[in-house]
């Protein structure tokens, strides 16, 4: 069966899909200074002529109509019949998996319901550590830093970052009452301007820049960021090194600039390159080393290490790379789910197999690369 609405080869990369379209048109529309006065004009004629049609039609309708003196039930609207996809319901994974949307098609009340969980993290007792003051929200960089890293530069980039995305989520879920999915940032519709993207916002997004003119806390640019839901986040590491500070930032572009972050490479031209290379071995190193840095080396601050994930936008980010992966599987119709290779892990000459196991310490159980290359299967059950 069939999983997955399959594209082919010629698909280009879209910085939206689906109900997400109009974004690209707002985003063009501002770019270019709105839609033009004739084009409205036209619209707006468009609209009175269906207006008055619809009036004689519901007029005509009044008049003619017989009066309604037999069963209600029988004159009640039939369903409509079914379609292909409908078939076999209670398997069409399209149906049943929830769907991961991007941040700014949410309404309000959802983002503020998630913003709301990811703070809820914060008062939950470690996993890890449950005897120690630390919280759930500190096991996340604590497992990327320990675990995570020896899975950047090799074969297991993707599918041991979309389990960490899943046991996220789950927990969201199960231990602060989200009943929402995770959400990404489709940093492409921003690429022109990052800075300004609408995560950043302080009042419906996650905070903006380190304090302009603050000091600096970790790394080369990072300082505590003062507004925003995670203005009072505090962590606990600086990559692996003990060292509590304030949640930090420093948005900064390749020239060394502040203020700015560069996103040519995440460009919609950019993605469209990575997601036209065939081979898997090829795909998740382009992936990595030009999408993927091109975040956390621009957001810098926390962004910049493997405790990476006490910045909230982490999983925006990582989810957004997700959702990538899974249009470059849907370019693959005959290998999609089985595509994997290369080296194990880092440092590693050994190399990668469908069998390896993910691990995750004591934050969940290990699991195998294969059960998490179906996001509609057995184990996994999500859409974008």
């Amino acid at each position: 069966m069939k999983m997955w609405p399959f594209k082919g080869s010629q698909q280009r990369y879209d910085a939206v899909a689906g109900d997400e379209e109009e974004l690209k048109a707002a985003a063009s529309a501002k770019r270019h200074g709105g839609a033009s006065k004739p084009t409205q004009t036209v619209c707006i004629v468009a609209v009175v002529t269906i207006a008055l049609f619809a009036l004689v039609g519901l007029a005509y309708h009044t008049l003619h109509s017989p009066a309604q003196t037999q069963d209600p039930a029988a004159n009640a609207t039939p369903p409509p019949p079914p379609s292909e996809n409908d078939n076999n319901n209670d398997n069409n994974s399209s149906s049943r998996c929830p769907q991961r949307r991007e941040w700014r098609t949410l309404p309000p009340s959802d983002q503020q319901a998630y913003i709301s969980a990811v703070l809820c993290l914060r008062t939950l007792p470690s996993t890890l550590q449950p005897s120690s003051n630390r919280t759930a929200y500190d096991d996340y960089p604590w497992i990327h830093s320990h675990v995570g890293y020896f899975t950047h530069n090799s074969a297991p980039f993707l599918p041991w970052h979309r389990y960490f995305l899943h046991i996220y989520e789950k927990t969201l879920r199960e231990e602060c009452g989200y009943t929402g999915s995770l959400v990404y940032w489709d940093w492409t519709l921003d690429s022109e301007a990052l800075e300004v993207s609408p995560v950043f916002d302080a009042a419906t997004g996650f905070g903006g820049d380190g304090e302009v003119g603050g000091q600096v806390t970790v790394g080369r640019s990072g300082r505590c960021v003062v507004d925003g839901p995670f203005r009072n986040v505090t962590a606990d590491y600086y990559d692996v090194k003990f060292q509590p500070h304030c949640l930090s930032r420093g948005f900064r572009d390749q020239e060394g600039n502040l203020g700015h972050i560069d996103g040519h490479e995440i460009s919609p031209e950019s993605i469209e390159e990575v997601l036209s290379l065939n081979e898997y071995e090829k795909f998740v190193a382009l992936m990595e080393s030009r999408v993927h840095d091109a975040i956390p080396f621009g957001i810098a601050g926390d962004f910049e290490t493997f405790t990476a994930p006490y910045d909230p936008l982490f999983f925006l980010h990582h989810t957004q790379l997700d959702r990538l992966w899974w249009l470059w599987q849907q370019r693959q119709p005959e290998k999609g789910l089985t595509a994997y290779g290369g080296h194990k892990e880092r440092h590693s000459m050994k190399m990668a197999s469908l069998e390896d196991e993910i691990g995750m310490r004591k934050l969940a159980p290990s699991i195998k690369v294969a059960q998490v290359m179906d996001l509609e299967g057995d184990f996994l059950c999500y859409r974008y």
